[in-house]
């Protein structure tokens, strides 16, 4: 893998030294570089050399002067630019392991690489770090890293990761302590694994690091039909019970430091806790607190929605099970405008299984099969059903192929947590 150019910014010095699409970075100060963190580090610079690889295969030379910490306007097809670290843990619950075949490729690659913790807040499991790793982090003080704790339990570790490294989870969170390394947590909650006494046990020994517990995040686990361990759901009984054990835990730390996902209230039929509960709203993308900032951004810009609209509009909005409700609130609101007609389409994850309930994961023929012949003109869906900085749905049906099916217009809505993009579409 290379430092690869995927996007120069505009008004940017790679722009103006021609910096193209598919141009490779060889080196910087004839240091040859392994991740954006070397990038980062080598161009604080005000005088630089850049050795670029053309397109056509031609070596050039730039000497570049500029202000100390200004950046070159280079976005790379990786922030790795050496080879991703792989996973390797065999979880009983990763979710990559219960996926068909015959998918992307990309859809079966296991990462377990701190670089990308770091750079981009994934997951690690601190299994595969070698001393070298290590002394990187301490002596660049790499953090916040974000870490997928699950158990403190030693044994049981092993058991849901299937790896006997991950045994060493308390001595890891201990050197991360003496390097004073800030981190992130995440536990997937798995019933008659790591719930109840187990939960409760992994939060007591959360405690001694609370110097460097930046938030912790309690997810419930995804069961896909093609699962073949004997994992449980979450069910109602259990989400209650871990909101009461991290509600506890926050007592005690007399902050809100752990958080359970939005799922978890859902499933308890619970109402989202106000915002004060998520704190800095830390591990969105993980799902924890994303309905309560769409929720309060609705409630702040519905002062200022129409009383009616000149013409008659009508829109769908496709969303899956674990957002109905928050959409449900907001469409209620827009129905309140004359001319303004507002409908909610649920959809299942028939390839999935019906337990995957997230948005993210719904294909593109399940969102075909269950619109067709409904006549929807317009249809709102959130982005993240799509690829990043694609048209493609997690199957490579594209938006235009989906258009052409229902005949109609699709609005991918990029950013979940704002209503503004809503409420321009509906009622611009």
């Amino acid at each position: 893998m290379s430092a690869v150019i995927s996007e120069i910014i505009k008004n940017s010095i790679a722009e103006e030294l021609e910096f193209e699409k598919g141009d490779k970075i060889l080196s910087v100060n004839n240091t040859k570089m392994q991740d954006m963190i070397d990038y980062r580090f080598l161009i604080n610079a005000e005088e630089i050399e850049i050795e670029v690889e053309k397109k056509n295969g031609e070596v050039e030379i730039y000497e570049i002067e500029k202000d100390f910490d200004e950046d070159l306007g280079i976005v790379f097809e990786s922030a790795v630019f050496d080879r991703i670290k792989p996973c390797t843990n065999h979880c009983i619950f990763c979710f990559v392991d219960q996926q068909p075949k015959g998918l992307r490729e990309t859809l079966y690659i296991k990462d377990d690489d701190y670089r990308l913790s770091f750079l981009q807040g994934t997951y690690v499991t601190l299994t595969n770090l070698s001393e070298k790793d290590k002394e990187r982090i301490e002596k660049l003080h790499l953090g916040p890293l974000y870490i997928s704790v699950h158990t403190t339990n030693p044994e049981l570790r092993v058991k849901m990761l299937n790896n006997p490294k991950a045994k060493n989870i308390l001595n890891d969170l201990n050197w991360l302590k003496k390097a004073d390394i800030p981190v992130h947590l995440q536990i997937v909650l798995c019933p008659g694994y790591n719930d109840g006494d187990e939960l409760e046990k992994t939060f007591q020994d959360f405690e001694k690091f609370k110097s460097i517990i930046q938030s912790i995040a309690v997810v419930p686990v995804g069961i896909t039909k093609f699962h073949k361990n004997s994992l449980s759901l979450v069910t109602k009984e259990i989400a209650i019970q871990t909101i009461q054990t991290i509600e506890n835990f926050n007592k005690k730390m007399k902050k809100h430091l752990a958080q359970a996902s939005d799922e978890f209230f859902l499933k308890a039929n619970m109402e989202i806790p106000p915002r004060k509960y998520y704190g800095q709203f830390a591990q969105i993308e993980d799902g924890v607190g994303a309905i309560r900032l769409l929720l309060d951004d609705f409630e702040k810009r519905k002062k200022n929605l129409p009383l009616e609209l000149k013409e008659k509009r009508e829109f769908c909005f496709a969303t899956s099970k674990c957002a109905a409700k928050a959409i449900e609130k907001i469409i209620s609101e827009l129905n309140r405008i004359d001319n303004l007609s507002c409908h909610v389409e649920i959809l299942e994850n028939k390839f999935f299984g019906q337990n995957v309930t997230v948005a993210g994961l719904i294909t593109g023929e399940d969102f075909i099969s269950q619109l067709e012949g409904k006549n929807y003109k317009n249809i709102i869906i959130p982005s993240v059903m799509l690829r990043p900085y694609t048209n493609d749905f997690l199957d490579n049906v594209t938006i235009e192929e989906a258009e052409n099916k229902l005949k109609a217009k699709i609005y991918p809505i990029k950013d979940f947590y704002s209503t503004e993009e809503i409420l321009d579409i509906t009622c611009g």
